[in-house]
């Protein structure tokens, strides 16, 4: 019986391979808004209730696509921060930026289902959270890493935080742990300037305008960086 159960759960799982698969390339063509689990079936051979067993609605395939989406985007960042020294907080914050320019830029499908518009009548559920955080928990450990050694120094630019964003700051301190209120928003304009840059090139915001996009992202992070106070070693 261990074993009978064993090979289903085996052909389960490449079945949910091969049905995700056809999604993406779903994705390509009709956009998110477009993903029908009955052509998912008709392109693999399945009869349309067969499906349903493995996705009982589109919302289920589209979440089980948003979690690998999230899960590919998030080991690509964590991969980039180990590859440098751990002390090089600057470098590893580029890394980790290029990390995510490269993967979209690869996927740019896939980056859109995670960052692009909602999709009409999909609310995505809890379970995505964990996934969705991966890539936000290693930018915000750099963070916090570089706060505790010291080797912030941020440049006098930017007022103080005011008072009203005290609550706000204490809920980013989740992800940025130990590090002051000036310094948490510092590091959400860097995060999201970061994700603002990749969301105009991936969806042609830069047509005519930007030739030089790698070089041009390159500075654009390294401003970004010196701006919360990342300095090269």
């Amino acid at each position: 019986m261990t074993a009978s159960r064993t090979a289903r759960e085996r052909v389960r799982a490449e079945l949910t391979r091969e049905i995700t698969d056809i999604a993406r390339r779903q994705l390509a063509i009709e956009g998110a808004g477009g993903l029908s689990l009955r052509a998912v079936a008709r392109e693999m051979g399945m009869v349309s209730s067969a499906i349903y067993r493995y996705f009982p609605s589109r919302d289920d395939l589209l979440t089980a696509l948003i979690i690998d989406g999230y899960n590919a985007l998030g080991a690509a960042v964590e991969e980039a921060d180990k590859a440098g020294p751990p002390g090089d907080f600057a470098g590893r914050w580029l890394a980790v930026c290029h990390a995510v320019r490269d993967w979209a830029l690869a996927h740019p499908h896939e980056y859109t289902l995670l960052y692009g518009s909602p999709v009409p009548g999909y609310q995505a559920p809890e379970e995505t959270i964990e996934a969705r955080l991966r890539d936000v928990a290693v930018f915000g450990r750099i963070v916090s890493q570089a706060y505790e050694a010291g080797a912030l120094t941020p440049p006098d630019l930017a007022p103080p935080a005011p008072a009203a964003l005290s609550g706000d700051a204490d809920n980013l301190r989740q992800i940025m742990p130990g590090v002051p209120d000036d310094l948490i928003f510092r590091g959400l304009t860097a995060w999201t300037g970061l994700y603002g840059w990749v969301n105009f090139e991936v969806f042609g915001q830069f047509e005519n305008t930007l030739e030089e996009r790698r070089d041009g992202f390159e500075q654009s992070v390294r401003t970004l960086g010196a701006l919360l106070g990342l300095r090269p070693v």
